[in-house]
């Protein structure tokens, strides 16, 4: 398939040095689209959803011939072909045809400063300023311009320790609410969570923006409640925003409370907002693991308002729609079949044995150092979550006659554009100058995607089931390992059956991409490949004859037993 894939306590904890490789760009969730042929269908046949080709244009030529004709008989001049008003695209090729003048267009005044891209001491920060020729505030706008540009959170850092230290340890309101757009930007939860004790203490109400950036930012911790109260904060004021909203119906599905989300929809549409999509969309991507009729009661409801407010989802949203109309059923008796996905209580339990018995109990000791593997943890709790995790190493080697660096960008830059939060693991010889690995590419991955790159002795697989694991049942990992050695570390065949259905559920394997071309993945099964019963039915995956099945791998023909009434 295709894979399309949304106050600080001290102040010298702000500005502490971070020793990490690395920051990621913004976070949304990732959605798997699925087509499969092993005898599972939609869940509710409501809809087929098929690409529809362009409106036929034929006959509306031929009209407007016919008028040309009719104008000027015998000309053989042709006619353009205009698209409908109301066509999507319409508009932007009537701007095309008449491009604005751009004479009046007043040129932009830039200062000659140059950000820096390192953290800088008291001194360094001293000279700056008196480089500084513009007429502003220099603090206001270097923080406006590291906002802009989104530098690191570290240089940031670096000029607050400065300014505090001027300032008897005060930082204004306007550089901690850039550093906090900066924070929350950088996925940095721990850094929003110092900034909102800092609020909490100095400032009895916010302005908007800082409310939003607060919300914003908290959804992702564990302290994502909290943000609930922010949004109450903001009601005595004002009405809260569509997008408000939106920051806390996502948090409440990434939470897994789906009656807080649902109620939060509710008010929104009680205030007459016209929801974002986005919004509409991360209850169907929430939904598509959910065997639920009440839900789907509600997914029908959100569909309803589709329709009776005119509004029309993007590509990414209807694949969302699809993939839940397509989420597990039999072609044979119509019956629902058992999800690939843990339940809430399975993924806690797995993940507790993972973290005690291949994490701390494993050997991963001898590939790596206790020191290490904890740095390795400070890091995954900083950045985290992710929504994919990515072998870095084990990537680039999928194709043997291109350059490792090539390949890793080539599916980091892809996966990129979805607005995914990544995280690539590799070692540290991949960052040195090579044939195989060039310092420009790398350069370029660690700008799309959080890296992290251990010693080359190390070990990857404790690290990618670290990360996965932490950031949550969402996320998904990328590697080619089928993780043998680390299902025989745990103690028992329960937790051996919970790791590989997990696996299933979450391992993507890229089948098809040459540097440069798009990528192609196998595709996750929606399905848990188990004999299971409903009572009257049972359905019993089977080996043929004729096909080695290896103990990894698991059979795709069904046999569906349906007991007569």
């Amino acid at each position: 398939m295709t894979f399309y894939l949304f106050g600080i306590r001290s102040f010298p904890k702000l500005w502490k040095s971070n020793p990490y490789l690395g920051l990621g760009p913004g976070h949304s969730y990732v959605s798997l689209f699925l087509s499969d042929s092993c005898g599972i269908r939609s869940q509710q046949r409501l809809f087929s959803l098929k690409t529809m080709s362009p409106q036929n244009t034929k006959a509306t030529n031929l009209i407007a011939k016919a008028r040309h004709l009719r104008k000027g008989e015998g000309s053989n001049k042709q006619v353009s072909s205009v698209p409908h008003f109301f066509s999507a695209g319409a508009a932007k090729k009537r701007s095309q045809m008449n491009p604005q003048s751009k004479d009046h267009a007043l040129p932009s005044v830039r200062n000659t400063i140059q950000l820096p891209t390192q953290p800088l001491n008291s001194e360094e920060w001293d000279k700056l300023k008196a480089d500084f020729k513009g007429k502003t505030s220099f603090e206001s706008f270097i923080i406006s311009q590291m906002a802009h540009s989104h530098s690191s959170v570290d240089v940031a850092k670096s000029l607050l320790a400065w300014v505090a230290a001027k300032n008897n340890g005060i930082v204004s309101y306007d550089l901690l609410v850039r550093y906090l757009y900066l924070c929350v930007f950088h996925m940095q939860t721990s850094e929003v969570i110092d900034v909102f004790e800092i609020m909490k203490t100095r400032y009895k109400t916010l302005e908007p923006g800082g409310y939003t950036l607060l919300i914003q930012g908290l959804i992702h911790s564990d302290r994502w409640r909290e943000s609930l109260l922010l949004l109450e904060d903001i009601k005595k004021v004002i009405t809260p925003s569509k997008k408000n909203y939106n920051d806390c119906i996502q948090g409440a599905l990434l939470h897994q409370d789906i009656n807080t989300a649902w109620n939060l929809y509710q008010e929104l549409l009680g205030h007459d907002i016209v929801p974002m999509l986005e919004t509409l969309k991360a209850f169907f991507d929430f939904g598509k693991d959910i065997k639920d009729d009440n839900y789907s009661n509600k997914l029908l409801d959100i569909l309803s308002y589709l329709r009776n407010n005119q509004l029309y989802p993007g590509e990414s949203f209807a694949h969302s729609i699809k993939t839940w109309f397509e989420s597990g059923q039999c072609l044979g008796c119509g019956k629902t079949i058992e999800s690939i996905q843990l339940s809430p209580e399975e993924y806690e339990f797995l993940k507790g044995r993972i973290m005690r018995d291949v994490i701390d109990g494993g050997d991963q000791y001898k590939k790596t150092t206790p020191q290490e593997l904890k740095r390795f943890e400070n890091f995954v709790k900083s950045y985290s979550p992710f929504d994919i995790v990515i072998d870095g190493l084990n990537v680039a080697k999928m194709f043997p006659k291109a350059r490792e660096s090539q390949v890793l960008l080539n599916v980091v830059s892809q996966l990129a554009k979805q607005n995914l939060r990544l995280l690539v693991l590799g070692r540290k010889h991949m960052l040195r100058q090579s044939f195989r690995w060039r310092k420009d590419e790398m350069a370029e991955v660690q700008k799309q995607a959080s890296c992290f790159f251990a010693d080359n002795i190390s070990k990857d697989d404790p690290f990618l089931l670290y990360a996965t694991l932490h950031s949550g049942n969402h996320c998904r990992f990328i590697t080619k390992d089928l993780m043998r050695d680390h299902k025989a570390c745990l103690p028992d065949a329960k937790t051996q059956r919970l790791f590989f259905k997990w696996q299933q559920g979450h391992q993507l394997a890229i089948i098809n991409g040459f540097p440069g071309s798009k990528l192609t993945f196998q595709h996750i099964l929606s399905y848990d490949t188990v004999v299971q019963t409903t009572g009257d039915s049972w359905h019993i995956p089977y080996d043929e004859d004729v096909v080695e099945r290896y103990s990894y791998e698991v059979p795709t023909k069904w046999l569906c037993l349906h007991q007569k009434t």
